[in-house]
């Protein structure tokens, strides 16, 4: 649990232990898609299915120039042995950011874990997990 806690960000700017700011990691391609998700969700609203997101963000990916492949598979790698099984991205935007997208009452470890592991599948630093099911848009921060 604080291995999770530890890999998890809060969208704002932080410091280091030696009281330095630093500048979150492609803070300026993250505040594009959130603001994506943030037009879905004030458009739609909450207690669509999940897919009905995803299409509309592919929409305003699409009207916003954003570069994106929807549904990417990544494949899992077992001691040099390509395993049946691909893991399935949401999105990756940027070439460099996945984007879990899910419409459920409210995120669990299970889906940060999840978004970790595409990052650890596909080499990326990078994964917002994004919430459309509550009241409010909710998103978390996931680097590896």
């Amino acid at each position: 649990m604080q291995l999770l806690r530890s890999l998890l960000c809060l969208d704002t700017d932080f410091t280091d232990l030696h009281g330095e700011e630093m500048k979150l990691l492609d803070e300026d391609l993250t505040y594009q898609i959130i603001g994506c998700c943030i037009e879905v969700h004030k458009n739609l609203g909450k207690g669509f299915n999940e897919v009905v997101y995803k299409d509309a963000l592919e929409i305003e990916f699409k009207l916003r120039n954003i570069p994106y492949q929807r549904e990417k598979e990544f494949t899992i790698d077992y001691k040099g042995f390509m395993l049946p099984r691909k893991y399935i991205a949401d999105f990756v935007a940027f070439d460099r950011i996945i984007l879990e997208v899910k419409a459920i009452e409210s995120l669990t470890n299970s889906h940060l874990k999840q978004t970790l592991n595409y990052l650890a599948t596909s080499k990326l630093r990078l994964g917002l997990l994004v919430n459309f099911g509550e009241d409010s848009l909710k998103h978390k921060r996931v680097i590896l």
